[in-house]
Order: structure tokens, then C-alpha cells, then sequence
């Protein structure tokens, strides 16, 4: 399943992966910080959709209630 989310309240812009059997693959990210966001596709590449939502979902940047992993957990979590 091919997914496009468009993450809020963060500076990424877009998100695109898919995924495969339950594991995530090819995550892309728009926008944010380039390094960090290749760094968390880099890391979820093949992992568990379970597994990512449990490791990256609740994570805060800077008080905004939200980040980059939190919403790239609400994307996979209402696309399993």
C-alpha cells in the first residue's frame, strides 16, 4: 500500500512509503530537517509498522505537542 500524508504542526511537508506485509518501506520526506529525516527513514526502512508506531509515536520537538516521528506514526497507524 502506497501511502501520502501531509504531516501537521511540523516543517516537513510531505511524507510518502509504503507498506509491504506490515513492514515499512522507501520513506520519503518533504521539507523538515533533511539530515535528521533521512537518518528516521533510514532507521524504519524494513521495521515493523508496529514497531515504529511504539518507538516514534508521542515524541515532542520543541513544545509543539507534535514531530516529524509522531506524525509519521499517525500516518502509518491509520494506513494498517
Amino acid at each position: 500500500m502506497n501511502v501520502n500524508f501531509t504531516p501537521r504542526g511540523v516543517c516537513s511537508r510531505n511524507m510518502t512509503f509504503d507498506i509491504e506485509d506490515g513492514v515499512i518501506r522507501n520513506l520519503k520526506v518533504m521539507g523538515g530537517c533533511n539530515g535528521n529525516l533521512k537518518g528516521i527513514a533510514a532507521l524504519v526502512e524494513g521495521m515493523k509498522a508496529e514497531d515504529a508506531i511504539a518507538r516514534l509515536e508521542g515524541i515532542d520537538c520543541n513544545g509543539k505537542g507534535t514531530s516529524c516521528p509522531d506524525q509519521l506514526a499517525k500516518a502509518i497507524k491509520a494506513n494498517i
